[in-house]
């Protein structure tokens, strides 16, 4: 059933996954900071756009958020022109951005407190997953939120799960990013120790990519890594925002991030390299220097 639907920050992210929601048959509007990336947005797809946060989410059934990090997404929501001033009660935000666990509750908080429902729905599958359609969501939030969301995230996804209260997509998202950045350095250093040992690692990743050794990013990432090309996903530059918010949780929960830790240091030294819109794969350059 088609509804109104506001989609605040049309990012790499954010600027397919709002016209996969627009294709399923909703009525869009759209909000960005850079008004002109708004504007190249309705040239390909159905829907109106909104000079501020509040104006787009007015009077809509369902409003998605998917901005930088958490003061970008206070800004939206609470600030002068943020989407609480205006939401309507019975609404749901779905919130799309990787922030903090702790601000994702205090949204919650302020949802309920006001009569709208509020989901921390953060994201996994990168640029091309987002153009595809095909985005893992890690959800936290009320279960009759969830239901009533459900059809309009799975417009742009291909896996979701609700995992607990509040906060619980984005603990979930920080496990996602401690998982990423532990291989792609396992793959980087092993792709380097391939070539300087003079093997073709192609062919070695065509035989070990169908083994226990297997992953995401040696599936999608070996070739431009052996081809030291790295403007293919993720900038650096947010990983290291993401990594950061991981081992700020885990200074709460009393958890471990030794290797975490590590390749957070290793990211700071791609970016000192110029690196900080390269892909996450990049850690491989500082092993060629």
């Amino acid at each position: 059933m088609s509804c109104k639907v506001a989609f605040i920050g049309l990012g790499v992210m954010g600027y397919p996954m709002a016209g996969y929601i627009s294709k399923g048959g909703h009525n869009v509007t759209v909000y960005n900071r850079t008004a002109s990336k708004a504007d190249k947005w309705l040239t390909e797809y159905k829907g109106q756009k909104a000079d501020t946060p509040s104006k787009a989410a007015d009077g809509a059934d369902f409003v998605f958020t998917c901005v930088g990090n958490d003061n970008d997404l206070s800004e939206v929501t609470i600030g002068k022109q943020g989407i609480y001033n205006t939401i309507k009660k019975g609404a749901v935000h779905i919130d799309n951005t990787t922030a903090s666990a702790d601000l994702a509750r205090k949204l919650y908080k302020s949802s309920k407190a006001h009569g709208w429902g509020f989901l921390d729905a953060p994201v996994s599958g990168g640029q091309a997953g987002a153009e595809n359609g095909a985005l893992t969501v890690m959800i936290g939030g009320d279960q009759a939120d969830f239901d009533k969301a459900k059809d309009k995230i799975d417009c742009y996804s291909k896996k979701m799960k609700l995992l607990g209260k509040a906060g619980s997509g984005q603990l979930a998202k920080m496990v996602n990013q401690i998982c990423i950045g532990g291989l792609v350095q396992a793959l980087s250093e092993a792709i380097n120790f391939g070539m300087k040992a003079g093997l073709n690692m192609e062919d070695v990743i065509e035989v070990i990519s169908k083994g226990a050794a297997q992953s995401w990013q040696m599936e999608n990432r070996y070739k431009t890594m052996i081809d030291d090309k790295f403007d293919f996903g993720f900038a650096v530059d947010w990983m290291r925002k993401d990594l950061k918010i991981a081992m700020d949780e885990a200074k709460n929960n009393g958890s471990l991030l030794p290797i975490t830790e590590v390749v957070d240091k290793y990211y700071a030294e791609v970016q000192a390299m110029d690196g900080n819109r390269w892909d996450t794969s990049s850690l491989i350059r500082r092993l060629r220097k």
